[in-house]
């Protein structure tokens, strides 16, 4: 029987909010069987728990937040992402405030500091949803899409004409594992435009923002004095924001997604579509690491 995962361990960490800029507190705490992946705003009294669940998201404009009743998390997709590429399936994740920390930009801090918490295995069967039939998601010529595919397969095309964003560098594919997780996509920043920092604080986002946590791009070009960590880190960290934003259907998933000019809230709009049908999907298990068409295995 292929096991679900969770951590060994309790790890501590801390950053600063992208969007409020508020230093936040983060514990990593292990969870049992079946719990799922679960939000836990400590700075609460009494705190409040918010699962991992496509259908609690809202405000999706730059970020994934999710939201129950009036308490919010927000900026959840990177930490998400490194949760899905590791494989892990019950976590509790402790945050101070309204925002889980941005970090460097990337996945690849969070798949540090997991990796410090030791994986291990419950005694209970690893749950995937395996997609049966396509299911699309289309905002203008906006496209998020699911078919059916043995493995998780991911492609994604970004569409910006602007100097810094060559042609050949704006769609990237890969068949998600966790080796080609930490590898090849992890490290991946976020990005944005130089021009739209001040419309973004004054209202109130991006006030944590700076060439620390994210790619700045000009007129020209790429701000950052070390460049870009990938030729095409920009498509990269779409498909890094894609991990993180489908692991909110609550499983790991088999199947192939094409996006082309996704973003969180189209990644949304496919999982409920998936999820308004029944006949969409179904939960399968494995035997072994074998037999999954989904490899997970140790990176560090």
């Amino acid at each position: 029987m292929l096991k679900q995962r969770t951590l060994q361990r309790v790890v501590k960490a801390s950053g600063i909010g992208l969007h409020s800029g508020q230093k936040v507190l983060m514990n990593f705490v292990p969870h049992h069987a079946d719990g799922g992946i679960v939000f836990r705003r400590i700075d609460l009294s009494p705190p409040v728990e918010i699962h991992a669940n496509a259908m609690l998201v809202q405000e999706a404009f730059m970020c994934s937040n999710l939201v129950l009743e009036n308490t919010k998390v927000g900026t959840i997709e990177h930490v998400m992402s490194a949760i899905a590429g590791l494989g892990i399936d019950n976590l509790i994740i402790e945050v101070s405030a309204s925002e889980v920390p941005i970090m460097d930009g990337s996945a690849g801090p969070f798949i540090y500091l997991l990796m410090q918490g030791g994986l291990k295995e419950l005694d209970a069967p690893k749950k995937f949803i395996k997609i049966l039939k396509p299911v699309k998601a289309l905002i203008d010529d906006k496209k998020a899409i699911f078919s059916p595919h043995e493995g998780f397969q991911l492609n994604f095309t970004i569409d910006f004409d602007h100097p810094a964003f060559k042609k050949e560098y704006q769609s990237a594919s890969i068949d998600l594992s966790t080796e080609v997780f930490v590898y090849e996509v992890s490290d991946a920043r976020t990005f944005g435009f130089m021009k739209d920092l001040d419309y973004l604080k004054a209202n109130n986002l991006a006030l944590g923002a700076s060439l620390e946590n994210a790619i700045g791009v000009d007129d020209t070009g790429v701000v950052n004095e070390e460049g870009l960590r990938y030729s095409d880190e920009f498509v990269r960290h779409k498909i890094l924001d894609a991990v993180g934003d489908l692991y909110l259907l609550g499983h790991q998933i088999i199947a192939k997604f094409d996006g082309y000019k996704s973003g969180h809230a189209l990644n949304n709009q496919l999982l409920r579509n998936v999820q308004s049908d029944p006949s969409n999907y179904k939960i399968v298990t494995f035997d072994d690491m074998e037999s999954c068409p989904i490899k997970y295995v140790s990176v560090m």
